[in-house]
């Protein structure tokens, strides 16, 4: 592993993000922790210190995030490691009933927000010829599941995307990860029901499932691969997740 490597990570407040983001400091990167909760931002900071660096803007907002990147001190310009890991589900109804502000939100966010700081921070790698783009797609991109309908067709946008930039990257030493999680118990089933613990909660009942961590560890694991080794795309479910629908619960 080359030291003071320098990670950018979308979404760092909570959940995946926040694993990443600490995971990574503890492995002795430094690290770009971005989202839109600046007081939890300085909460990682107040942790870590001068190893970390915090960005707070929205990826849904375009010129928000161009500030940002061209906002960054000449020693953290360089990054070689970017996660997109800013996403999130809003909703669970059949498509001709969904909310066209929840729709939005997801497009905005999941598509546009991913694709936004891919343009920002990807040309550089390219001149210096080297890093590694790793995005956190979902098990819901692999196939669609009753009521996910713009969720996952947002998330099969995500493998269509890190697919397509590995394409344009390959004469390049670029790699590029697509990390696919199953169920993860975050806060995602919370923003997702827009606050209502207690069907949030039921989402997880019965099954042990994925934490942050599990997907931290494999953005770790894909980033520390030998050069020649790019680990193009993971899966990563609980035991008894069998895919985006088929999940076994006990009791």
């Amino acid at each position: 592993m080359i030291m003071e490597q320098t990670v950018l990570v979308t979404g760092a407040t909570s959940g995946i993000g926040r694993a990443c983001a600490e995971t990574f400091l503890g492995a002795d990167y430094r690290v770009i922790v971005t989202g839109r909760r600046l007081s939890r931002l300085h909460d990682i900071f107040e942790k870590y210190g001068e190893r970390c660096h915090i960005l707070a803007f929205d990826v849904q907002d375009r010129k928000a995030s161009e500030e940002a990147i061209a906002s960054l001190p000449a020693e953290w310009q360089d990054v070689d490691v970017l996660i997109n890991n800013a996403g999130l589900a809003l909703g669970l109804e059949p498509e001709y009933e969904g909310d066209y502000t929840d729709w939005d939100t997801m497009i905005d966010t999941n598509i546009k927000g991913l694709l936004t700081m891919t343009r920002l921070i990807v040309p550089t790698m390219v001149k210096r010829n080297r890093g590694h783009v790793i995005n956190i797609g979902s098990v819901a991109g692999d196939a669609a599941y009753a009521n996910g309908n713009v969720y996952c067709a947002t998330k099969a946008a995500v493998k269509s995307i890190t697919d397509g930039l590995r394409i344009d990257v390959a004469s390049t030493p670029i790699r590029v990860t697509l990390l696919k999680p199953g169920l993860v118990e975050t806060n995602f089933s919370n923003i997702r029901f827009h606050g209502d613990d207690e069907r949030a909660d039921n989402v997880y009942k019965g099954i042990v499932p994925l934490t942050g961590q599990d997907i931290a560890d494999a953005a770790l694991y894909a980033v520390q691969a030998p050069n020649h080794v790019q680990i193009a795309e993971m899966l990563i479910l609980a035991t008894h997740q069998a895919s985006g629908s088929v999940i076994f619960r006990q009791g």
